[in-house]
């Protein structure tokens, strides 16, 4: 079994049935939302999200990806780990995976956000107390 103790952040959710296809394996758009559940869990434990409310900056997703590995199935569980994969002048990158109940690997994700200034309608250099913070996560 792969050691995915480099990834700190945590987060798990239960499968529903919802989340199905009609392979009866879960469907690959839900991948998609468990990998956005993973970066607003980011976003909370980094404080990304208060910064946001209090200052109309924050980040905005520019690109995910997502490479399906082994099928996720109900019921079960899906466990999403994130990691700071990146930081640059106006961007950063986050690495997600996404484990089974038995922490086999079922998907790995990436994506990459920009900060941004939302009065201003434009991009920011990642602020210092964002770049500290994240890249203890």
């Amino acid at each position: 079994m792969t050691d995915f103790s480099d990834y700190k952040l945590s987060l798990e959710l239960r499968i529903d049935w919802g989340d199905l296809d009609m392979y009866e394996h879960v469907n690959n758009v839900s991948y998609m939302q468990y990998l956005q559940s993973g970066r607003v869990n980011f976003w909370e434990a980094s404080g990304i999200h208060e910064y946001y409310r209090n200052s109309s900056q924050g980040t905005m997703l520019v690109s995910t990806k997502c490479d399906f590995r082994k099928s996720l199935h109900y019921p079960g569980k899906a466990i999403i780990k994130t990691k700071l994969d990146f930081i640059g002048n106006k961007s950063f990158g986050l690495k997600h995976v996404i484990l089974n109940e038995k922490g086999e690997l079922c998907a790995e994700g990436t994506d990459v956000v920009v900060c941004f200034d939302f009065q201003k309608n434009k991009t920011i250099p990642v602020p210092d107390w964002m770049r500290d913070k994240i890249s203890e996560l």
